[in-house]
């Protein structure tokens, strides 16, 4: 009601600043003053136009001077003649009724022609010989005396010479030029600030902080509504916003507001829109900067930014300092100290941390923190008393993803056979900001197919997409090479299906997709521990692929590289980090503070490290015997797989039960996987979590960032 009544007064279409009833009057701007000043210049060069001045030539001038229509010839600083004509010829005469119109700012003092001479000696004795001349003429013609006197003294010679000065444009002479040097710099310095955001963008202004202020003037429309999945974190952060809301209701017991909380957590798990709810929740103003702000190529700018950014929350208290990405700054000291490069960081941490918990008191400034890199912060930054509390946001689980998908899915235009509960299962390990992307591209998809509403198998278009890459059908290969990917791809889903541990096969596809010239989907299971059991399971299941190619072709390809980088990796984990092989044991050379990433010598001797290289070659090899003996147990199920996966370039996970036989290790919720969905399309039921793929034969051996990971 508050709002309408606001809007009933100001029908008239006046600005918001100058509405009846307002004695406000409209906010200064600096640009006027280069307005006024725009003006005062036109309005000088208008009060100085005069009537025009016509240029003549000596003919012209000559018929003047024997008519006796000159009154004066005025020299001007010896470069042109000006010529005044009598007043009673401008009258009479219809030669020169051009000058009888009065301009504005036209006088009569003012010249009618001008004549550019070259030299004044020359011209003074041009206008003596035809002086002469005409009164030799007019003697020979018999004229009195009197008029050759009267002629002679009429007559414009000599001429006077007048030495002029432009006082305003020898200002402009020496303004314009300094006027344009700080023209260019004031633009150099605002190209400088674009993207720094607030007055700590100029130059003059570099030490100042670079923070975003929200208040009750510039509120945030995001809450915790809106975001889905954080249960736990928003009962943490949801605290301290209830304690600046009613401060009394813990202080009467005697407890403090925690100073600060750091949020940790995967990268699109929801940090950033987990702070914005803060800023959109709490009614105290809410600072928001990132931790790169600091950083700057000038010494002591950091901080002085940090010192500027408490010096602003203090005289705001209570309130909130959010620091997004704070392992930009915040990153342990004494690291790397070869360089030397490192010291403007450094101090901009130590002024961080005096200011969150040093001999000064900030009381009613709460920090809150966000990064994805807790394990290179500095220990006295996480120390209690500066950060509190650490506050973990994980990959959500199906019931976080069935909120978030509902948060996502409130703009779409959805088919009514869209289903929450079918989508969070088909995107296990997908993060807030996956999701998100799925529901886009969902749209994006259906849009692009001309449809009125985004039906279930956009979205598994959509998931397929992010996942694998976008489909190739263009691409060129050969028969035996497309044969060669069949087999590895049933070697894949094969062995997948006949191992217990093992992820259920979802899709499998030899249809080129992104880098990858053939993909098998699956879906992995949600489990919080995993045992030496099912990880060699899946070691096995990956290198069924390659045991495929050598076991129907006698030889391998470079197919299995992005295999065997998982295996490898995965079986280094175990000996190492997981304390999973017997000739190891029990130990695990895992740091988890992050100083190994600066060191130059690894944790164990090298005895040690050839036992490690020798286990993990074990672990694989033992695998990809089984994987080898479980294939020859059933080469013609195989065969049959490869078969029909070469006629129809997908199937799914139907096709391997026809084939196979009931899988006897399936869960009831793996049932409930899709079988089938459009026959003969190449976007089919997905998901994101796994994927075991045929790479694409090259000379660089490097795998591949853009190939979907495993």
């Amino acid at each position: 009601m508050a709002d309408k009544k606001k809007d009933t007064k100001n029908k008239g279409g006046f600005p918001p600043n100058l509405t009846p009833g307002k004695t406000g009057k409209p906010k200064f701007n600096f640009y006027w003053i280069y307005a006024i000043l725009a003006l005062v210049f036109i309005g000088i060069q208008y009060f100085n136009y005069t009537s025009p001045v016509k240029e003549t030539t000596w003919p012209r001038l000559e018929e003047m001077l024997e008519q006796q229509d000159i009154e004066k010839i005025v020299v001007v600083n010896n470069e042109k003649a000006e010529i005044f004509i009598k007043k009673e010829k401008l009258e009479t005469d219809t030669a020169y009724q051009e000058f009888n119109k009065k301009g504005f700012g036209s006088s009569s003092q003012s010249p009618q022609y001008y004549y550019q001479i070259g030299s004044v000696e020359i011209f003074t004795t041009l206008l003596k010989e035809t002086r002469d001349t005409l009164l030799a003429r007019m003697s020979r013609e018999g004229a009195p005396s009197y008029e050759l006197q009267d002629f002679a003294k009429q007559y414009p010679y000599p001429p006077s010479n007048d030495t002029r000065k432009d006082v305003f444009g020898d200002i402009l002479g020496y303004i314009i030029p300094i006027a344009i040097l700080i023209g260019a710099w004031f633009l150099i310095m605002r190209f400088m600030s674009r993207g720094g955001g607030g007055g700590g963008g100029q130059i003059f202004n570099i030490g100042k902080s670079k923070a975003q202020l929200f208040d009750k003037d510039t509120s945030v429309n995001v809450t915790f509504n809106d975001v889905a999945g954080l249960e736990e974190a928003k009962v943490e952060v949801m605290e301290i916003v209830d304690f600046l809301k009613n401060p009394g209701k813990y202080t009467q017991l005697g407890g403090k507001i925690p100073k600060g909380a750091l949020l940790v957590g995967p990268p699109g798990t929801g940090k950033t829109l987990l702070a914005k709810a803060v800023a959109g929740e709490a009614k105290v103003p809410f600072f928001s900067i990132s931790g790169s702000d600091f950083v700057e190529m000038f010494v002591g700018v950091g901080a002085s930014r940090v010192r500027d950014l408490f010096r602003q929350a203090k005289e705001k208290a209570p309130c909130i300092i959010f620091i997004d990405e704070i392992d930009a700054v915040g990153r342990a000291r004494g690291r790397n100290q070869m360089t030397g490069a490192n010291d403007e960081r450094e101090n901009t941490l130590n002024q961080l941390l005096t200011e969150m918990d040093g001999f000064a008191t900030n009381a009613g400034v709460i920090i809150l923190a966000a990064t994805n890199r807790a394990d290179v912060l500095d220990r006295a930054l996480m120390r209690a008393g500066r950060f509190d509390r650490q506050i973990y946001i994980e990959l959500p689980d199906l019931d976080e993803r069935k909120a978030i998908f509902k948060v996502h899915l409130k703009p779409l235009k959805l088919d009514v056979e869209v289903d929450v509960d079918f989508l969070a299962r088909q995107t296990p390990g997908f993060s807030g900001a996956d999701i998100a992307n799925v529901c886009n591209e969902s749209a994006l998809i259906a849009a692009r197919k001309e449809k009125k509403s985004i039906q279930k198998q956009d979205f598994m278009d959509a998931i397929d997409r992010i996942v694998g890459g976008l489909e190739k059908r263009s691409k060129i290969i050969s028969p035996h090479e497309k044969k060669v990917i069949a087999y590895h791809e049933s070697g894949h889903a094969a062995i997948s299906w006949l191992l217990e541990h093992a992820h259920p096969l979802v899709k499998v596809t030899i249809v080129p997709r992104g880098k990858a010239l053939g993909a098998a989907w699956y879906l992995p299971e949600e489990r919080q521990l995993t045992t030496f059991e099912q990880m060699f399971d899946e070691i096995t299941a990956a290198v069924g692929g390659r045991a495929s190619e050598e076991i129907f072709f006698g030889k391998v390809s470079t197919g299995a590289l992005n295999d065997l980088e998982k295996v490898t990796k995965q079986a280094y984990s175990m000996v190492v980090y997981f304390g999973l092989n017997k000739v190891i044991g029990n130990i695990s050379y895992y740091d988890s503070s992050g100083q190994s990433e600066y060191s130059f010598h690894k944790p164990y001797s090298e005895k040690t490290s050839e036992v490690i290289d020798q286990e993990i070659r074990k672990i694989v090899e033992t695998a990809y015997e089984r994987a080898k003996k479980l294939i020859l147990e059933h080469k013609e199920q195989l065969e049959q797989l490869a078969t029909l996966l070469l006629e129809k370039e997908v199937i799914f996970r139907e096709d391997l039960e026809h084939v196979f036989g009931k899988r006897p290790f399936d869960k009831e919720e793996e049932k409930l996987l899709p079988t089938t969905l459009l026959p003969g399309t190449a976007s089919k039921p997905k998901r994101k979590p796994r994927i075991s793929k045929k790479d694409e034969p090259a000379a660089d051996p490097k795998p591949t960032d853009e190939s979907p990971q495993q």
